[in-house]
């Protein structure tokens, strides 16, 4: 048989490997399978070609399909639970996701140079489709993809602080100033680096805050070990003026969610579609993840309230913020996009979220989304960092609206 038709066996063989993968996988899972299924089947093409007639192209069809199928089997395996030692081969298999991102990305740019060079016959054509040259161009995309993965991986372990300053009406509210730190999207699990969250708590600590807001995924289902007991003993050492509140994510509803044991034993007030006055000083609103299902308008959370207090709300997506705004929200705090993680997918979420990352003030309410503190599947980010951030709030007189019980 010919080359391209073995090679074009090849590829019916890999999508058929991954279509067999997206039956085994969640809904979320098949669809970035079938998002990076099609792009994966091209860099095998290309990538087989520029093999061609050497010992390499022997041994490159069976690696390549091992190496596609080695994502969603780590994702079946991450959730089906297993051994301890199962963690060193969970994290290669999550690389594995990223670096034929960049891998196809780096084939489909030689291909743009090459597409380029015909065009503009900058070297003979016939020069560049020599052996040395085929070999070079895949050496090439291999190092490009790997250069790129190590660069997202030291970026992910970088923990930084994202520090900001807004002013907000302070109503009837005594309170002159009002530190927030925010995190979101902890995704602690099996994969959460053991020093991890101890190097949280003390960031944490030393910024000294008046309150600490987490709006969702902090921990992957419910789980009852030894990490999640020492999980919780570090959220538990720190301080804070007035306490630490959460709203559910998505994630959290893997396997039912975490009990209300370990919420208390990490000492966080959970608010699922809950509204709460804070001393007189001002008012938390935690919004249930749509994911749960049963989730409330936000202006029927706040019916009957009174209006005379700043007003925060925790919102895992950043999905309402018309709602917020429109509700007389004066900040709302958000995560769930990552700001997609790995480039360029942090274009889809930009498309796809109102605000996928930072900081917007939209008429009177000011919006953050943060891009997590850590991330869900390959420890890798190559797009936003892994953050906290610090809000501090002057609160102003003037500006505000009449008190009163609205949203009738």
């Amino acid at each position: 048989m010919s080359r391209p038709g073995k090679n074009a066996r090849i590829a019916l063989l890999l999508a058929a490997v991954l279509a067999a993968a997206l039956l085994l996988t969640g809904r979320f899972l098949a669809r970035i399978l079938v998002i990076y299924s099609l792009p994966v089947v091209y860099t095998h093409w290309r990538l087989s070609g520029w093999l061609a007639a050497t010992r390499a192209k022997k041994v490159f069809s069976p690696l390549f399909i091992a190496l596609a199928v080695a994502f969603p089997a780590s994702e079946i395996l991450a959730h089906a639970g297993g051994p301890g030692w199962l963690k060193i081969p969970l994290r290669v298999g999550y690389l594995t996701l990223p670096f034929l991102l960049y891998l196809f990305l780096a084939v489909l740019l030689l291909d743009l140079l090459l597409a380029a060079n015909r065009l503009l016959k900058v070297v003979a054509a016939a020069k560049l489709e020599e052996r040395r040259w085929r070999l070079r161009r895949a050496g090439l995309a291999f190092l490009l993809a790997a250069a790129v993965v190590a660069a997202g991986v030291a970026n992910f372990r970088i923990l930084r602080v994202s520090a900001f300053r807004i002013a907000v009406p302070a109503g009837a509210s005594p309170l002159k100033a009002l530190r927030i730190v925010m995190a979101a999207d902890f995704h602690l699990g099996d994969l959460t680096a053991p020093g991890f969250m101890a190097e949280f708590a003390d960031k944490v600590n030393a910024l000294k805050p008046d309150l600490l807001l987490i709006p969702g995924d902090i921990l992957e289902g419910d789980r009852a070990d030894a990490a999640t007991a020492g999980f919780e003993r570090q959220f538990a050492r720190i301080v804070t003026r007035y306490g630490a509140y959460a709203s559910p994510g998505n994630h959290e509803a893997h396997g039912g969610g975490p009990s209300a044991g370990f919420y208390s034993r990490a000492r966080i007030c959970l608010l699922r579609d809950e509204a709460l006055a804070i001393g007189g000083l001002f008012q938390l609103v935690g919004r249930s993840d749509p994911h749960g299902g049963g989730r409330l308008p936000l202006a029927r959370l706040l019916r009957g309230r009174s209006r005379s207090l700043p007003l925060i709300v925790l919102d895992h997506r950043p999905d309402d913020i018309a709602e917020a705004s429109r509700c007389g929200a004066d900040i709302q705090v958000s995560g769930h996009s990552h700001h997609g993680q790995l480039f360029p997918l942090n274009i889809i979420t930009t498309l796809q979220y109102p605000l996928s990352w930072g900081y917007r003030k939209i008429g009177a309410t000011h919006f953050f989304v943060t891009s997590g503190v850590q991330i869900w599947g390959p420890r890798v980010r190559t797009a936003g960092v892994s953050e906290i951030m610090l809000i501090d709030v002057d609160f102003v007189a003037g500006g505000r609206r009449a008190p009163g019980p609205v949203l009738q």
